[in-house]
């Protein structure tokens, strides 16, 4: 069984949630999709609502899934979910991170993504074309 990394497309009026890394070097400064591992006994949705409230301090609501899964090194698997925030007025904050952005579909491409997440930018682009 592999490890999961379950990410948040987190969707508000027609604009995505991107988190900006501040570590490790390599990787800081790039954008991904909110999230983390599964860990032992967690079903995908509930250790990606666990992540959400502990990188960004808001509550979301699971939906389904984007895209397919991404392999990652190390055996790992990235798996996004469609998500919102259970209280659409909460306003997401950068707990672990640089920066947290909402960015439009014209943005999407724009941003120096992580290797993975830029994989998912053709699903994203649907994800936010989608009413």
């Amino acid at each position: 069984m592999p490890v999961v990394i379950v990410g948040a497309a987190i969707v508000r009026d027609g604009q995505l949630l991107a988190q900006q890394r501040a570590w490790p070097a390599d990787h800081a400064g790039q954008w991904e999709l909110p999230g983390g591992r599964v860990e032992d006994g967690e079903s995908d949705e509930v250790a990606l609502a666990r992540e959400c409230l502990e990188e960004l301090d808001v509550a979301v609501t699971v939906g389904g899934r984007v895209g397919d899964d991404v392999p990652l090194p190390k055996g790992k698997v990235l798996r996004i979910y469609a998500a919102s925030l259970v209280s659409p007025g909460d306003e997401p904050r950068a707990v672990e991170h640089k920066d947290v952005r909402w960015i439009t579909a014209a943005d999407l491409d724009d941003l120096d993504w992580l290797p993975a997440d830029r994989i998912l930018l053709p699903a994203l682009h649907t994800l936010l074309a989608s009413p």
